[in-house]
């Protein structure tokens, strides 16, 4: 089992920016991929953000590319999210979760382990 907590939500104004954290505990060793996704009311679950575990492969949501920047510090077991230029459109609940597949995929159901998510709201 691989236990997952974000951090760093909050209220921000458009044009803000806000850092992400989701720290990694439990069978870390099965950890390969890590990726965050979103979801705001009433809309389907979305991939945001996806690193390999060589921290150079990373995959965007056209949405928020040239805006987020994922990373990883694996001595850590932690990925980040920095959010800058954001939008009201970035309001939902973000969640991290991690893959144990080399490649990075888009699709929720490749990932097997989500944390409880970290609510972000950028207001107009």
């Amino acid at each position: 089992q691989v236990q997952l907590v974000e951090s760093g939500g909050g209220l921000v104004q458009a044009g803000g920016s806000l850092r992400l954290s989701c720290a990694a505990s439990g069978r870390t060793l099965s950890i390969n991929t890590m990726g965050w996704f979103r979801q705001a009311p009433g809309k389907e679950r979305e991939f945001v953000a996806g690193i390999a575990w060589s921290r150079v492969l990373t995959v965007y949501a056209d949405s928020v590319k040239g805006r987020f920047t994922i990373s990883r510090d694996n001595a850590k077991n932690t990925v980040y999210l920095q959010m800058n230029s954001l939008k009201p459109e970035d309001t939902a609940m973000y969640y991290c979760a991690t893959s144990s597949r080399s490649w990075i995929a888009q699709e929720g159901h490749e990932y097997a382990y989500w944390g409880q998510g970290t609510q972000v709201t950028v207001s107009s």
